[in-house]
């Protein structure tokens, strides 16, 4: 009896020394595996695209979430420098409408002298086709009365040429009434004998050398000019010297 317990309790040690070695020989195991295993999870990388669009679309919404909570941030404008500011924007607009005024202004007063300057061109020169017609006839007295010999209207020969001096004397008030009238309604004849060439009323018709008189005058005059109110209605005809 006594060997038979002794070996059972003997058999019974083994087997428990045995169990003991096989778990620390597998928790052994287990620590050495584990880190390489975890170790090779994380050395793994796992690959993800995204697209550039995203990325910029991204950006741009953060950039304006941004911007939208600075503006929340910011003071509020004051009372005062709200004033300011519609102070200055009608100051403007009064500039812009005084302007605008004094730029109206002036048209209308343009536009008002123009008016009456016309007005009075075509008050004054209204007759102008009237009076270039007109002037055919007044050549005309003029010439008839210069074909009257002057020495027979001379008071030594008034009796002898009786006829022809009253017939003298009636065309020559005749002429001086109607230059008289034409006169009022502003057309005058000019002779600008003895006078000095100006090109703006008188036409050279002919250049002759004269010692006696100075260059550049008026020594004979073949036709008589008119003006209308101040304006050359038709330049006079005119002989002029030369002497250089």
């Amino acid at each position: 009896m006594l060997r038979q317990t002794v070996s059972s309790a003997s058999r019974a040690l083994r087997s428990t020394a045995r169990l003991g070695t096989q778990r620390q020989a597998i928790g052994f195991a287990q620590s050495q595996h584990t880190p390489l295993t975890l170790a090779s999870r994380t050395l793994v990388p796992r690959a993800r695209w995204y697209s550039d669009a995203v990325k910029e679309e991204t950006t741009k919404e953060e950039a304006k979430t941004e911007e939208t909570k600075k503006e929340g941030e910011s003071e509020p404008e004051s009372p005062e420098a709200a004033l300011k500011k519609q102070l200055e924007e009608k100051d403007a607009e009064i500039r812009k409408l005084k302007d605008h005024y004094l730029r109206s202004v002036a048209d209308f007063r343009n536009l008002q002298e123009r008016t009456a300057r016309e007005m009075k061109n075509a008050r004054d020169f209204a007759i102008q086709k009237f009076a270039k017609d007109l002037v055919e006839s007044v050549d005309n007295f003029d010439r008839a009365l210069g074909v009257v010999p002057a020495e027979k209207l001379k008071p030594e020969n008034k009796a002898e040429n009786e006829d022809l001096v009253n017939f003298y004397d009636g065309l020559k008030m005749t002429e001086n009434i109607l230059m008289s009238t034409l006169k009022k309604h502003g057309l005058e004849r000019f002779e600008p004998t003895g006078e000095v060439f100006n090109p703006n009323e008188h036409e050279a018709t002919f250049m002759t050398p004269m010692a006696d008189k100075e260059h550049n005058t008026v020594f004979h005059v073949q036709q008589k000019g008119f003006k209308l109110n101040g304006r050359v209605l038709r330049p006079a005809q005119v002989g002029v010297v030369k002497n250089k």
